[in-house]
């Protein structure tokens, strides 16, 4: 990030209040309709859902916020081949959301679910984490995204023990995929310093996420010097260092609280050099609204209009 640049704050998926909402449906719901139903389901929510991302969209605005996390749940079952041909029917829909968020300098990504794990040593999982990753892909596709990190689709590393076998299946992914894919740290199976050998290894960016850090590492503090050092050697795996992605929660009830808090009440002074931050707390647009004002010093948002 340039000095003296703002570093920008991104919503995860929804909002606290209803303004961002997304319908969904369940496999045993849709398995009691028969299939013209099933199409006319999944229909309805596709277009529901790809609305509510173009008021996704223009919420954020709003907000000066630049960062966008698609809900992975936002067209349920577009991993089959019946949602696959709907989603193929909104191709041109979803360019003009696309295009809309590019021209306004919106910044959007995927979190897939706990669902993709490239690492598993069974190979089922891992042939159906990659079917998942694909449909990610071809959403981002379809929306115009570019095939690169800047619309990056972060995951985590999986099983632990498996960094090896973790690299060998990023290696091999299909280039829509592998060129957007970035690996976070997490608090169990794969720690700062071992994700970030694996992004080297496979060539692939590193989401690092303070928390997470210091919760495996069992710190007291986001001042501890490993948190500068992972934030800054994470920078290096990125194509393009302001392309950095980083992720901020803090605990529940104390520090080491791997639960996350409504509201974000420290931040890691090193953060201000990390160009875009996901805030992953459950107050979503309020922590966001908080930050900027507290943390960064901007002025409050306008107030958004009653629907």
């Amino acid at each position: 990030m340039k000095n003296g640049a703002t570093p920008n704050l991104g919503l995860v998926c929804i909002t606290a209040s209803n303004e961002v909402r997304f319908r969904t449906t369940t496999r045993t719901q849709l398995q009691r309709l028969g299939e013209a139903e099933q199409a006319t389901r999944l229909t309805e929510i596709y277009r529901h859902n790809l609305e509510r991302l173009g008021h996704a969209i223009r919420f954020c605005l709003a907000r000066r916020i630049r960062l966008y996390r698609i809900s992975s749940d936002i067209f349920p079952f577009a991993d089959t081949p019946l949602g696959r041909e709907i989603l193929l029917g909104f191709a041109e829909e979803l360019r003009q959301t696309g295009q809309r968020a590019l021209a306004a300098g919106m910044r959007l990504v995927f979190h897939p679910d706990q669902f993709v794990v490239l690492s598993s040593d069974s190979p089922s999982v891992v042939a159906n984490s990659i079917t998942i990753l694909e449909m990610h892909a071809a959403i981002m596709d379809l929306l115009g995204l570019s095939q690169s990190a800047w619309a990056t689709i972060e995951i985590h590393g999986g099983k632990a023990q498996r960094a090896v076998q973790l690299v060998e299946v990023i290696k091999g992914l299909p280039a829509s995929i592998r060129n957007r894919l970035a690996l976070e740290n997490d608090e169990n199976a794969y720690s700062a310093v071992e994700i970030l050998a694996v992004c080297q290894a496979a060539g692939v960016p590193m989401v690092f996420d303070a928390h997470h850090h210091v919760v495996h590492a069992g710190l007291d503090s986001y001042e501890h010097p490993s948190v500068a050092q992972l934030l800054e050697a994470a920078r290096a795996t990125w194509p393009q260092p302001e392309w950095q992605l980083v992720h901020i929660s803090n605990g529940r009830e104390h520090f080491g609280d791997r639960r996350h808090h409504d509201l974000i009440t420290t931040m890691p002074s090193v953060y201000r050099l990390a160009p875009w931050i996901e805030v992953e707390a459950k107050q979503k647009e309020v922590a966001i609204a908080k930050l900027q004002q507290e943390w960064l010093g901007l002025p409050a948002p306008a107030p958004w209009p009653a629907n």
